[in-house]
């Protein structure tokens, strides 16, 4: 199915702007097969990957589907500032991710970073462990959707907080340090949910009519 990938973007630490000389090159993105293969007995999956080239593809309805539900790992692709590659069915989605957005960002990003936590505290209790480098993208997404919350759009490069965000990521603040910027940044993302000018729900309509015209143009390819 790659040969019907319509659009490719780094994401990871190169798109958060929180590179180091060891991080690996993530891809990710969606491809768009022929309708004949969605017609066909063998059907189309919905993702396809190379774990040990660190790619992975969606087809392009689960992407956007995903999308649709504030998915923070698809709308991280959606508005990676590293495209690698593009056709015009790609294009034209990169023209519609603002409709992806929505209020929704705040229960599926907290969740998320929630989630995270938990496991981080029970590691921390049963180990004497903790895994640093998931504890400094808990913190990214709280900063990611506190600024969305508050402009209306995404922004994956966090580099303004790279060397606070690096430095988590080290080690070099305590657990009980963590938890305490993260109870900050809460509050700070529930404030921002009261002002946001983002809608109740993404544009569902501008999104279908989109996936429909893509379909249907892969009718005779």
């Amino acid at each position: 199915m790659t040969q019907y990938i319509i659009y490719s973007a780094v994401v990871g630490s190169r798109a958060y702007g929180l590179a180091t000389d060891a991080s690996d090159t993530d891809r990710r993105g969606c491809f768009l097969p022929p309708a004949r293969l969605h017609w066909s007995l063998r059907g189309v999956p919905e993702q396809v990957g190379d774990d040990e080239a660190q790619e992975c593809y969606w087809e392009l309805g689960k992407m956007v589907r995903l999308a649709l539900r504030a998915n923070p790992n698809v709308l991280e692709v959606l508005h990676s500032p590293l495209v690698e590659r593009s056709t015009q069915v790609g294009d034209e989605l990169l023209a519609i991710r603002g409709r992806f957005l929505s209020r929704k960002v705040r229960d599926t990003y907290l969740g998320y970073a929630d989630s995270q936590f938990r496991k981080l505290a029970a590691s921390r209790d049963v180990r004497a462990q903790v895994n640093w480098k998931h504890a400094m993208h808990l913190i990214r997404l709280l900063i990611q959707v506190d600024q969305v919350l508050r402009t209306g759009e995404l922004k994956v490069d966090v580099s303004d907080h790279r060397s606070s965000l690096l430095a988590i990521r080290q080690g070099e603040v305590s657990f009980e340090e963590l938890d305490a910027l993260r109870t900050e940044l809460t509050v700070r993302v529930q404030s921002a949910y009261v002002r946001t000018s983002l809608p109740d729900e993404p544009d569902t309509e501008a999104v279908d009519a989109f996936l429909v015209r893509a379909r249907r143009a892969m009718v005779d390819a």
